[in-house]
């Protein structure tokens, strides 16, 4: 009876300091896993409620130049996602006709009104082969700093960066 009333008591704890925020819901203790923390970075959002297909357009060329709402200024070599509800910086694994590409999210949208629920950059609609508005399988795999650079290729060559000028 002690044991039932001790178990209880500490369950009861335990969803409470869950409810106020004290134990992060991911961590090993919450979700019953054996033991570890998670990986820095691969954490899922508490707002991802991402269905695991979803019609994708994509978006660029009236926008080169401007600043996303994640603050990232957007070029023909930035390859990334806007979603109106998931956090700057959540990487999605993106699978579309047997090309897989994880980006992260830089901008909100999309705003047609065509029902899409993502819009990709052209660099990423490039990436993956897209052309038109298509239907993608997605999840949610983790989560990256938001920082200007987010979605710039590592070796995106200096051209690229300056629209095609060289630089210098």
């Amino acid at each position: 009876m002690r044991y039932k009333l001790k178990t209880a008591t500490l369950l009861l704890a335990l969803v409470v300091a869950l409810d106020l925020g004290a134990i992060p819901a991911n961590s090993a203790l919450a979700s019953g896993s054996p033991g570890g923390a998670a990986a820095p970075g691969t954490s899922t959002p508490a707002t991802a409620k991402v269905h695991p297909s979803g019609i994708a357009t994509w978006f660029g060329p009236g926008f080169y130049g401007q600043k996303t709402a994640c603050g990232q200024t957007l070029t023909p070599g930035v390859v990334g996602l806007a979603n109106r509800t998931l956090p700057c910086g959540t990487l999605v694994k993106v699978t579309y006709a047997a090309h897989t590409l994880t980006l992260p999210v830089l901008d909100r949208g999309p705003y047609s009104h065509i029902g899409a629920d993502w819009d990709l950059t052209a660099g990423a609609a490039q990436a993956l082969g897209i052309t038109e508005t298509v239907r993608i399988h997605t999840r949610v795999v983790g989560h990256a700093a938001n920082t200007p650079n987010l979605g710039v290729p590592p070796t995106a060559p200096t051209a690229v960066l300056a629209g095609g000028a060289l630089a210098g």
